[in-house]
């Protein structure tokens, strides 16, 4: 269990980016404006600014990046922030929902990680929106099987994911990783720590849960 370290085919992958982008727009376009309005699992993000970050890379030339990346001082992460937050404010609801779906077989992929990174990527940017609004999505399990046969310190590093001394064991599928004491959950829950979110209350158990929760306003 854990990483297998097993590489699916790249059209099964590239499939279940297709399906993923496709679902999560019809996701999308049934929001309502205060959902829309909702904070995200992404700290200092709404579900606006997600959904603008997640078609960055349908929108943006490879020189406009260069271009905003030298605005934000060589910072990656103050370029996304701006450009989600410049982005949402343009861009209607409606504009924002159909980039992704219109965008399904989009042969984006992040600057590291392949395209099993790609389908990470939204399908964590996904759930960042459908967890935090109590939406009760679940993606399909090959989908997260994908995800979770990627996990390994690296992902952790990346992330920022302090799972140290801590078991994670989906309560819904055969998969384990880490050792320490069993923390336990829904594989796409688990999957979310792996990418170092925290959690709404009530989707994790265990001893060490109250360590992965959002904090409540």
């Amino acid at each position: 269990m854990g990483n297998t370290m097993h590489r699916r085919p790249a059209a099964d992958v590239k499939a279940a980016i297709a399906a993923e982008r496709r679902e999560l727009a019809a996701v999308l376009d049934g929001l309502s404006a205060e959902e829309w309005d909702a904070p995200s699992l992404c700290g200092g993000w709404r579900v606006r600014e997600v959904a603008a970050h997640m078609t960055m890379g349908f929108r943006y030339s490879l020189p406009k990046i260069a271009r905003e990346l030298i605005r934000a001082r060589g910072s990656l992460h103050r370029m996304t922030d701006r450009c989600a937050h410049k982005d949402a404010a343009v861009h209607s609801t409606r504009e924002l929902a159909a980039f992704l779906g219109d965008n399904a077989d989009h042969p984006w992929k992040p600057p590291v990680g392949g395209i099993e990174a790609a389908l990470g990527h939204d399908v964590i940017h996904g759930l960042d929106i459908t967890v935090a609004l109590g939406l009760g999505r679940r993606v399909p399990e090959d989908r997260v099987r994908i995800l979770l046969e990627s996990v390994d310190a690296r992902t952790l590093g990346f992330f920022g994911a302090d799972l140290d001394g801590i078991e994670l064991r989906a309560d819904d599928l055969d998969w384990s990783f880490g050792t320490g004491t069993p923390l336990s959950g829904a594989a796409q829950d688990l999957l979310l720590l792996a990418y170092g979110r925290r959690l709404p209350p009530g989707h994790l158990h265990g001893e060490p849960r109250d360590r992965f929760v959002t904090a409540q306003g």
